[in-house]
Order: structure tokens, then sequence, then C-alpha cells
């Protein structure tokens, strides 16, 4: 099981869990549950269940509570599936730098496990040579500072299409995620397919359709799964989320199986390549475009779109801040257009980035791990096929290591030398090791310049004037820590 979507279906999962009791019975399945010597601490568990009824909606917070009482480092039973759970700078250290070998493998869920599995990045079980070729081409092709450089020319032109786009609905309410979705997605289409998917003035149209499908995917993907809970009954597909998950998908790839096509028979000028075309000459086949494309649009649109909601979120709410970032911007910043070059002299729009971060990393949970071979992490046991999941969200809140954790004050990040870069485990927000986010580079640039654009070229307030300190910071718990509630502002452009 991938704790990375709310229990929805616990109430079905539990009546299924019933009826499976006599069949565990007569086949006496209790030789299933191996009992680990020295696994890491946590609650008891009931029979057949184990620690399900435990884990809740908001997983990354019942674990963040559950290692208060039991330790930083813990184990959880979710039917015959051992959980290891890490919310401390040292548990994760230990987990994605100093054992990385044996657990850098990929838990995927069963949904997942589809005849694209052996093609894919992301949820590439083992970091064998496809998954090392792919991380190469991309780095290579797409996030090196060379790429990222030939790329800056693009994201200037899409951010000028939104910076248009929101001039034209001046005075009037706009959904920020969206705004932010399509002009993330139009960039990394250009980039990967050489032309936009979405019309930033289609509102409700082609952009929240394409972002629906995509959700979809992840929703029946990483649902409660009886398959991941008991892998012994992984081939019957119970709940059908496999077969689901694979509509899905089919529907996302017919909206570039044609592209796919028709370039594979076209003669592309120089200056018009784009990484589909690398692709095409590595003799990659439309299988592994497709399912390359898919994780590609899925981790760089919602991870960034999060991000900045949230970004935007806090300085509504917290107007020091935001008068602070304007102020920077006003002083710094000689054009009202963002050029990328100037990012690095905006030391506190930087620091609101990383208070973001910590407060709402966009994977509360990284993407879970799996180990290869028994290893000790803290001087306790990681039993082999065990799931491996590190609570960065509990990280960034934990008051020991953060004075006032649950505040905004990105003035603790100015002068420090605190990077998100891998490397200081109290803040991983992008993840560590091998497996760590290839397309941190990207994203970065992404987040700080549709930010500084957002601010230095309006003025936002909320609708109906309600008072920014009651605006609602609940989160929607997935693979991406998004607001429960869209920020809905009305933007005044400014001279």
């Amino acid at each position: 099981m991938v704790i990375t979507t709310p229990f929805t279906q616990t109430t079905m999962l539990f009546s299924l869990f019933l009826l499976l009791t006599p069949l565990f019975l007569i086949f006496k399945l209790t030789k299933y549950f191996k009992f680990e010597k020295n696994l890491p601490p946590g609650p008891r568990r009931w029979p057949i269940i184990g620690n399900l009824h435990q884990v809740g909606d908001n997983p990354h917070v019942s674990t963040a509570s559950l290692a208060q009482e039991h330790g930083p480092l813990i184990s959880l039973h979710l039917g015959t599936q051992v959980l290891i759970v890490a919310s401390s700078p040292d548990a994760a250290l230990g987990i994605l730098k100093i054992q990385d070998r044996f657990l850098s493998s990929r838990f995927v869920p069963n949904a997942f496990q589809t005849h694209y599995l052996p093609f894919t990045l992301i949820w590439s079980e083992d970091c064998d040579e496809n998954w090392r070729l792919l991380r190469t081409l991309c780095r290579t092709e797409l996030f090196s500072v060379k790429a990222l450089e030939s790329q800056s020319s693009l994201r200037e032109e899409k951010l000028c299409q939104m910076i248009g786009y929101l001039c034209s609905k001046e005075g009037q309410v706009v959904n920020i995620e969206e705004v932010v979705f399509t002009t993330m997605f139009n960039t990394l289409s250009n980039i990967f397919f050489g032309k936009d998917f979405l019309d930033l003035k289609d509102e409700g149209g082609s952009a929240s359709d394409l972002r629906d499908k995509l959700f979809m995917i992840l929703t029946s993907g990483l649902a409660p799964n009886v398959s991941d809970f008991f892998p012994l009954l992984k081939r019957l597909d119970l709940q059908g989320l496999r077969k689901k998950t694979m509509k899905h998908i089919m529907e996302v790839f017919s909206s570039w199986e044609g592209i796919i096509n028709e370039r594979r028979l076209a003669v592309v000028a120089e200056k018009e390549r784009c990484f589909l075309d690398c692709l095409i000459e590595n003799g990659f086949s439309n299988d592994r475009i497709n399912i390359l494309a898919l994780e590609l649009f899925t981790a760089g649109t919602d991870t960034t779109t999060s991000t900045i909601e949230w970004a935007m979120a806090e300085l509504m709410k917290n107007q020091n801040a935001m008068l602070k970032v304007q102020q920077e911007l006003k002083h710094k910043i000689n054009s009202s257009n963002i050029v990328e070059t100037e990012i690095s002299i905006l030391p506190y729009i930087n620091a609101c980035i990383k208070e973001t971060l910590r407060l709402h990393p966009p994977a509360p949970f990284l993407l879970p791990h799996r180990a290869i071979q028994t290893c000790e992490v803290m001087n306790y046991t990681i039993p082999r096929g065990a799931q491996i999941l590190v609570n960065i969200w509990a990280i960034g809140r934990d008051p020991n290591l953060w004075e006032e954790p649950l505040s905004f004050k990105p003035e603790r990040f100015l002068g420090s030398n605190l990077d998100f870069r891998g490397q200081d485990f109290e803040f991983i927000p992008f993840g560590a090791g091998r497996r760590m986010c290839p397309g941190l580079p990207s994203g970065i640039i992404s987040v700080q310049s549709i930010l500084a654009s957002l601010i230095r070229r309006f003025d936002w307030v909320l609708p109906n004037n309600q008072d920014s300190l009651r605006l609602d910071m609940k989160e929607k718990f997935g693979v991406t820590l998004q607001k429960k509630e869209p920020l809905q502002l009305i933007c005044k452009h400014l001279e």
C-alpha cells in the first residue's frame, strides 16, 4: 500500500478484510506474517488488518503523531505489508544516504504494475540500466545548465502569456492553481512536444479536462488497494483499480499519440527540435515515449503548481512578508518583466520559497522506497520487501529543529546555508540520494520566476474584501500536498 492518497475507501476495505478472514483461516495464512526481530517500534496491530485503522485520511499527520509516541523511526503493518516511516533528519539520513544502496528500490502500487513499468523513470522498481539511461538522458537534455539556458526564452514567452491573460482579467476573480497549471503544462509541452496543449482563455475547458485525467490516474493508481495490503491477491485486481488506471492512462496517451507518429515522419529543422526528437533518435518506442511524457508532465506540473499556490496563500495571509517581497522586487528589478538571471539577487523571495517548501512540501512522504535487502537503520532492522516512507512534512514542522515551526517566517532562511539539494536532511523537500528529484533545477526556476512575476506585476486581494488572516489553509492530502480550497484572488495590474 502506498499511503500517498486519502483513505476514502476505508469502509470498503474493512468489509473486504472481513470477507477474507475465513480464507485466511482455511489456508493458514498466518505464515505470511513474518515477525521480524528488532523492527523499529510502533503501535500494536490488529489481526488481519494490522495498523490500517490508525493511518486515517491524513497519514502524514497520523504517522507524525505516532513518531512522537514511538520514536523517529517506526514500523506499521498494513495487512501483511511492513511499512517503515522515518520522521527525523537522522532517520532520513540512514535511509536516503547511509543505506541508499539497499533502500533505493521503488515500492510500486499494484495498480501501476502494468506492461509499461520497465519503461518508467519515477516508478522504476530498481535503479537498473534502463533507469540510469532515462535519468542521464533527462538530466542532459532537460535539466542541465545548458538545457535550462536554452529553454529560458520559452519559459519567458509562456510567462508573458500568463501575464497578458491576467491583465485581461483585472478586477475579476482568478483561480491561481488553474492559471499556473496551464502555464506550466504549456511550458513542458513545448519542451517535450514543441507545441501548446492548453489555452489559458479556455476556462474550465481543456486545461481542467486534462488535469482531471492526470488526477484520475493518480487517484485510482494510488488508492487504498487490498492487493497492496495482501500481495498474495495482487493478480486478482479485486477492486478493479489496475484496470481503471490503465483506462485513464490510455485516455491521456491519446492526447499526443498522433504528434509522436507525425514527428517520426517529419524532417525537423535544428531550431525547431524538441525532446521528442531526441527520444526518437535514441530509438524509443511509442510506449516508452508515452510513459516518460506522462511521468514528466505529472511530476513537473502538480509540484510546481502547488508550491506557487501555497506561497501565494502564505504571503496573502502574512501581509508583512508580502510587503517585504514587493519592496525587494521594486528596488532590485528595474523593469516590469522578471529575467531569470535576476532571481539570484532576490534573497527574501527565495527565503519565502524555502519557507513554503518547509511548511508545505510538494510530496509530504516523497515517493515510497522498498528494501531490496535486509539492513539496519538507527540500530533497527529494515526487513527485505518493506515499504519505506520519509515524512518530510513532519521533519519540516519538528519543534526540536525549527523555532516556531508552524509560523511562516522566511527570515529563518536569510543568511542561512541551509539548502534543499539533498545535503541538509532537516530540509529535503525534493528528497536525497539516487532517487532525488531530477527535475529540481527546472522546477525551482519556474517557481521563482512565476511567483516573482505574479507579485511584481499585480496587487492581489481576496474576493468580497475577505480578511486575509482568516484565509483557509487546510490541506488536501495526495501525491502532492494541495490546498483544500483553491486560492481565488482578484488582481490589479501595477504599472
